[in-house]
């Protein structure tokens, strides 16, 4: 597997670690991007949005965008005072896949991808406390599929729980069975495009005083 820039999880990059205070909310319970925020050094909480997601049929961008926001808009909400993160994540090949309900569903999902490639979508939107600005942005990468069958797919879901993961599959955990060649940012295919994410934070003066360099 090759092209995906995997720069330790890439946030590491910029010369600085957050503050020891505890006001950036990421409203998602997704551990991949738990884990993603901590590896980078960031101090936050993390909280389950009370959001329906929905998906617009063929317009993948359009989807993370209104999935990220109203997540956003949610944690705002329910923490005024805090700096908000929220992310939505989708696979687009022919339509819109999400988290599989079954794993006869993702089993479908694989089997429609093998071979093929596919764009992975996330938007990331930022909130300031109090609401006082918003931003959201799209990242997006391409990702081609090994061919795969059955037995390939059987022995993946032996390791790899798949109803969580958009796609049926995680990047991070065995992509390498399952995966040819990435082309864009790794973090996005996990969940969170940590490059766009340190690019939006440095923005702010709010978000640049969290920051220690």
């Amino acid at each position: 597997m090759s092209g995906c820039s995997h720069r330790a999880y890439d946030l590491f990059e910029y010369p600085y670690k957050m503050t020891e205070s505890p006001v950036i909310v990421l409203a998602s319970q997704s551990r991949r991007r738990r884990d993603l925020l901590g590896a980078a050094g960031v101090v936050f909480e993390a909280a389950t949005p009370d959001v329906e997601e929905i998906d617009i049929p063929d317009r993948p961008e359009d989807t993370v965008r209104f999935n990220a926001e109203a997540k956003a808009r949610w944690g705002s909400r329910a923490y005024p005072d805090s700096v908000i993160i929220a992310a939505d994540t989708v696979v687009f090949l022919d339509r819109i896949m999400g988290k599989p309900e079954t794993m006869t569903r993702a089993r479908d999902m694989l089997m429609n991808l093998s071979g093929r490639t596919h764009t992975v979508y996330t938007a990331v939107t930022v909130i300031l406390p109090s609401g006082e600005s918003t931003a959201t942005r799209v990242d997006l990468s391409r990702v081609t599929m090994k061919k795969l069958n059955e037995d390939i797919i059987s022995r993946y879901f032996k390791l790899v729980d798949p109803l969580d993961k958009a796609g049926g599959y995680a990047i991070q955990e065995e992509g390498e069975r399952l995966i040819e060649k990435c082309e864009g940012s790794f973090s996005n295919v996990i969940g969170l495009p940590m490059e766009l994410l340190g690019e939006m934070l440095e923005e702010y003066s709010e978000t640049r005083q969290l920051l220690n360099y």
